[in-house]
C-alpha cells in the first residue's frame, strides 16, 4: 500500500526509484498514474529551467543588462502564475515585479507612459510587469475607461516609445498568453469556488466573457500596430499553464547568450505548437487568424 512512509523510504534510500514506481503503480489507476508522470515531468523541467534563469540573471547582473519582460493577455491566462515561476528562485536585490494599480488622480495629468518609466530596469536588474502601458491598448478602450482620443494617441507613440527604450539599450520582451473563452470560463469558475483565489475575480473579470468580441478587436489592432522589428509580440497558447509556464521560460533564456547556457541539462527550444509570433501569421486571412489566436 501506498503511504508517507512509501514516499520517505524513497527519500531516505530504504527502497530505489524502480522499486517505488512499481509501488505506485500497483496503488493507481493508469490514468491518474500518467497524470502524476506528467507532473513529475512538468517539475523536473521547471526546476532545470528555473535554474538556467538563475545562471541568466547572473549574467544580466554582472553586463549591467536592463530587461523588461510585459504580460498581458486576457484575464485568467496564467500571467500572474508564469510570473511566480520564474522570480522565485531569482535574487530579490536584481529583479521586480511591477503591478501597477489604476492610476491616482494625479498620474491620469501626466503623460500616460511616465508613471511606467519610473519601473523601467536599472543596470542589472529583470523587471516583470503583470500587465503594462498595453492596458491602453485593450482593456481601457472597451471598458471606456479612455476616451478615443487618448487611445488614438496611444496607439500612435507606443511604437515611438518602444524604440526610444530599444536605442537606449533596453531589452524589451513582450508575452501575450492566448486562452480560449471556454477555458477562461472555466477558471473564473474556479476562482469562485475557492475561498483562497475569490479575490482574483471582479466585475472586470465577468465583461472579459461579455465583451470578448470587443477584447479580439482591440487585440488585434494592437498586434497590426505595436509589433515591430525592434519590439515584437511573442504568443503564448495558456490552456494548459503548465506547458506555457516552460514556453515563456524557455523563450525568454532563448532570447541571450549568458555564461552557463545550457548547463542545468534541458532543452532550450522552443515548441512551434505553443509558441508563435505574431509575425507568422501576419499574412493569415482574418479569419484563419482567429481560428489559430482564439483569443
Amino acid at each position: 500500500m501506498l503511504t508517507l512512509d512509501s514516499f520517505k523510504s524513497l527519500e531516505n534510500g530504504e527502497i530505489n526509484k524502480k522499486e517505488f514506481l512499481k509501488l505506485i503503480k500497483s496503488n493507481i489507476s493508469p490514468a491518474k498514474l500518467e497524470e502524476v508522470l506528467y507532473d513529475l515531468d512538468y517539475e523536473q523541467q521547471l526546476y532545470k529551467l528555473q535554474a538556467e534563469l538563475v545562471n541568466l540573471q547572473k549574467w544580466i547582473t554582472k553586463n549591467k543588462k536592463r530587461v523588461c519582460v510585459i504580460f498581458e493577455g486576457r484575464d485568467a491566462s496564467g500571467k500572474g502564475g508564469s510570473i511566480r515561476r520564474m522570480t522565485e528562485h531569482l535574487n530579490p536585490r536584481a529583479r521586480r515585479v511591477v503591478a501597477l494599480a489604476k492610476p491616482t488622480e494625479v498620474e491620469q495629468g501626466q503623460w500616460y507612459f511616465r508613471r511606467y518609466i519610473k519601473e523601467m530596469p536599472n543596470p542589472g536588474e529583470l523587471v516583470f510587469f503583470d500587465r503594462s502601458w498595453y492596458n491602453r491598448a485593450v482593456v481601457e478602450p472597451v471598458m471606456k475607461f479612455c476616451s478615443k482620443e487618448q487611445y488614438n494617441k496611444f496607439m500612435i507613440q507606443v511604437p515611438k516609445f518602444e524604440n526610444m527604450l530599444y536605442e537606449d539599450g533596453v531589452i524589451v520582451i513582450k508575452f501575450w498568453f492566448s486562452v480560449t473563452k471556454e477555458e477562461q470560463l472555466k477558471r473564473f469558475e474556479s476562482r469562485l469556488a475557492s475561498p483562497l483565489k475569490r479575490w482574483k475575480f471582479s466585475p472586470v473579470d465577468q465583461e472579459g466573457q461579455n465583451k470578448w468580441d470587443a477584447y479580439t478587436h482591440y487585440k488585434d489592432q494592437m498586434f497590426a500596430n505595436t509589433h515591430t522589428a525592434f519590439s515584437p509580440w511573442i504568443i503564448i497558447k495558456t490552456n494548459n499553464k503548465k506547458e506555457a509556464r516552460l514556453e515563456s521560460l524557455r523563450y525568454l533564456l532563448s532570447r541571450f547568450e549568458y555564461e552557463g547556457k545550457g548547463n542545468a541539462g534541458t532543452t532550450l527550444l522552443i515548441d512551434p505548437n505553443i509558441h508563435i509570433s505574431y509575425v507568422e501569421i501576419h499574412w493569415v486571412s482574418k479569419s484563419q487568424f482567429r481560428s489559430i489566436f482564439i483569443t
